[in-house]
């Protein structure tokens, strides 16, 4: 068996195990934020964007170009929970975030 055929079945099982990419929909420019645009606008560091994205908090999308990104309405729902949130709901989230990570 060659070494290329051999990646290829070893990217088809990876496949099969439910190794996939993060599936992002692809919007409208009005629509679409980049993630320091994201970051900027909640006023948190661009690590932490990545960080609620993968916990589900921010969507994630990519513009007619293809450029990685979130949506508008994901990041304008995030500052208003950010904004309306009590201490309890955020520790609870916190605490929701922490457990999925392991």
């Amino acid at each position: 068996m060659t070494d290329q055929k051999r990646r290829q079945e070893r990217s088809r099982r990876r496949g099969e195990r439910g190794y996939f990419p993060l599936k992002a929909d692809r919007v409208e420019d009005d629509a679409w934020m980049s993630q320091p645009e994201a970051a900027r606008h909640l006023g948190i560091a661009l690590i932490r964007v990545g960080m609620l994205i993968a916990n589900g908090h921010l969507a994630p999308a990519e513009n007619p170009t293809g450029q990685a990104g979130v949506t508008t309405t994901s990041v304008q729902a995030e500052k208003t929970w950010r904004a309306n949130a009590t201490i309890p709901a955020k520790f609870a989230r916190l605490l929701k975030d922490t457990i999925n990570w392991f």
